[in-house]
């Protein structure tokens, strides 16, 4: 289980998260949604160890993020929204290299490798530098080296951004297989993204949780998800149109 606990992240007078509680169950696919600017970021940054809390509490597994960040980290994936990505390796080079920071080595390194090249459908690119790769690529083998330890918790900020529709299509594809077997956050402030792969919705404005829900039918879930979006946010002051 990941529980966020009445987290509050400052930056000096500015408070970008506020107060924010909720819990993900193991097998849970979660869609983080929020305007740009809403608080989505800075929460994966502290639920992922890279930035403390100024308060509250994250814990997985009962692991807190604070007094075992090393621990926490062997248990997840984190796609952040910008790729890392080393430009002058090969696509194959980056993930073993990736996986050798993980712990991982031999059989099992190969094995997680060949696994995430074939599951990413990364073939075609696998001998190529990581800069002569496209930006559908580029966020497969980043997906990749978030995956490559096989971590039970999965984070990804905004993982279609920039993607060709085209390549929205496939992201959605790869993270419906994923969640066979793992827990995910994922945030967009694409209102259809979050829709079309997340049973369960929590939305964030301002830095607050102001809704948490689950959809009760696999139709019309966008239409759903517009209404119960316009209903939280009406005396919020942002516009629907922020995250359509």
């Amino acid at each position: 289980m990941l529980k966020v606990d009445r987290v509050t992240r400052k930056y000096g007078n500015f408070t970008a998260v506020d107060r924010v509680s909720f819990e993900l169950n193991d097998g849970e696919v979660v869609g983080f949604l929020g305007p740009n600017g809403s608080g989505k970021t800075t929460l994966l940054r502290v639920i992922t160890t890279y930035l403390l809390p100024t308060d509250g509490t994250v814990t997985i597994d009962g692991i807190s993020v604070t007094k075992d960040s090393l621990e926490v980290r062997r248990r997840i994936g984190y796609l952040p929204e910008s790729n890392i990505l080393y430009p002058q390796m090969r696509v194959d080079e980056y993930l073993s290299f990736v996986g050798q920071v993980r712990g991982l080595e031999g059989p099992r390194l190969k094995e997680r490798l060949d696994w995430c090249i074939e599951s990413m459908k990364l073939q075609n690119v696998v001998y190529k530098k990581t800069m002569e790769c496209s930006k559908g690529y580029k966020q497969r083998i980043s997906l990749s080296a978030a995956l490559i330890h096989d971590p039970k918790y999965l984070l990804l900020d905004e993982p279609t951004v920039g993607l060709d529709p085209l390549q929205i299509f496939m992201m959605r594809d790869l993270l419906r297989s994923i969640a066979k077997n793992k827990t995910i956050l994922f945030s967009s402030h694409i209102l259809q993204e979050v829709a079309a792969i997340a049973p369960r919705v929590i939305i964030i404005h301002e830095g607050k949780i102001i809704a948490d829900f689950s959809f009760d039918t696999e139709t019309n879930r966008t239409e759903r998800l517009e209404q119960i979006f316009e209903t939280a946010i009406k005396e919020k002051g942002a516009p629907l149109e922020a995250v359509k």
